[in-house]
């Protein structure tokens, strides 16, 4: 599967590549993590941290997949309101899953600082604008429950916004305690501390079959056949094996980085930028003074090569960014399209497989699939080390 297509922007921020030595293969595992890219950086992470005996396994050089083409956009907020997922889950469930997600951009913080990042891990505000007169009244009860349980938001109708931004909206609803990353070096700045800990990490090994040995599992893979108690798909937008994908939808997002820009004394605080639309306009900037911006989002499950598909996606959205910001001189210096995945409620699948024990599955999928990547390793670590999670039943697999 060819997880995305185009010129990407993050690789040429990464002047030296990450040399790994092979590790020699031990007999048998605790654990083995299927995936080196952010969910399964985040995951051997925390696997690391709880002591876990455990390797790391991806068939691609670390960074080389769906991380390398991530926004990096840290939002608690998630694609679907909390008012709108409390209308699914009910208000507590859906209190308590947004919790997780400011607690997990809390945690990328911490973690960013462990591995010697902290420069490309940015706190911002989020803004989030109506994107029509219509939408208003949804922002507000937005706004309203989020103040009602406790979270740092702000309101702007227009005449307010006016005096901080240069756009017009009708409103505007800030939310605090954001961020903004570099995916791919987070990644890879984990990978590094990960190999000083002496974390086996095994590149370029991909899974061909993995088979049941009673209690535990076999996985066979192009480097020789690993065994281990337990094993954990972290593997992105690629393939989920076992797992039944009949609720997970596929499609693909264009994404663009601007040529760098003087000075963004216009922009306030360089918050990170989205909307109420669906499909929606995303954008932030890069401490290069970069915008990078995306969405036009299509039910596509693939990624096309057309020259002309590519460069048109690329020219609507700098026009998408020059409407919000006419004073700035935009070129668009990157530009690539990358699939990503979405459940039917909007929410990750994260814990053990239903019908197979000892296979668990951290499959971040939605707009915030680093956040959904942090929480997740929390709650797979307490699960592979036999014990319970008191918010497990929120992500797992099995629900309907």
């Amino acid at each position: 599967m060819e997880l995305y297509n185009g010129d990407l922007y993050w690789p040429t921020t990464e002047s030296e590549d990450v040399v790994l030595e092979r590790p020699d293969k031990k007999e048998h595992y605790d654990v083995l993590v299927i995936g080196a890219g952010m969910s399964g950086t985040l995951t051997a992470y925390t696997l690391q941290q709880d002591g876990v005996d455990f390797a790391v396994l991806d068939g691609r050089k670390v960074g080389t997949g769906s991380t390398s083409a991530n926004t990096g956009l840290i939002q608690y907020s998630n694609d679907i309101m909390l008012h709108e997922l409390a209308e699914k889950i009910g208000e507590a469930a859906a209190v308590r899953f947004y919790q997780l997600c400011l607690d997990a951009v809390e945690s990328l913080d911490q973690v960013a600082k462990d591995v010697d990042a902290s420069d490309i891990y940015i706190r911002r505000d989020s803004l989030c604008f109506a994107s029509e007169e219509a939408d208003v009244a949804k922002l507000q009860r937005e706004y309203e429950m989020l103040a009602k349980y406790g979270f740092d938001v702000e309101w702007l109708d227009r005449e307010a916004l006016r005096e901080r931004f240069p756009f017009e909206k009708p409103a505007v609803l800030i939310t605090k305690g954001d961020a903004e990353v570099n995916p791919l070096t987070l990644s890879r700045q984990i990978i590094r501390h990960l190999s000083k800990q002496h974390v086996p990490i095994f590149e370029e090994t991909s899974v061909d079959e993995v088979v049941s040995d009673g209690d535990g599992w076999i996985v066979f893979t192009s480097n020789g056949t690993f065994k281990a108690n337990k094993v954990i798909f972290a593997t992105g937008y690629g393939p989920a094996p076992l797992l039944d994908s009949h609720r997970i939808d596929l499609n693909r997002s264009y994404a663009i980085a601007t040529n760098p820009i003087a000075e963004f004394s216009d922009w306030e605080g360089r918050a990170l930028i989205w909307e109420t639309k669906r499909p929606y306009l995303y954008l932030r900037t890069t401490p290069d003074g970069r915008i990078i911006a995306g969405g036009l989002d299509e039910d596509k499950a693939e990624t096309p090569h057309d020259e002309a598909i590519m460069n048109d996606r690329a020219e609507r959205v700098r026009e998408k960014i020059a409407e919000l910001f006419p004073m700035y001189d935009l070129e668009v210096d990157y530009a690539w399209v990358a699939l990503f995945g979405e459940s039917v409620d909007q929410l990750p699948f994260i814990g053990e497989h239903p019908n197979r024990p000892n296979l668990f599955y951290l499959l971040g999928y939605g707009g915030n699939g680093t956040v959904y990547s942090m929480l997740g390793s929390r709650i797979l670590s307490a699960l592979v080390r036999g014990q319970s999670h008191p918010d497990a039943d929120l992500v797992r697999l099995d629900r309907t």
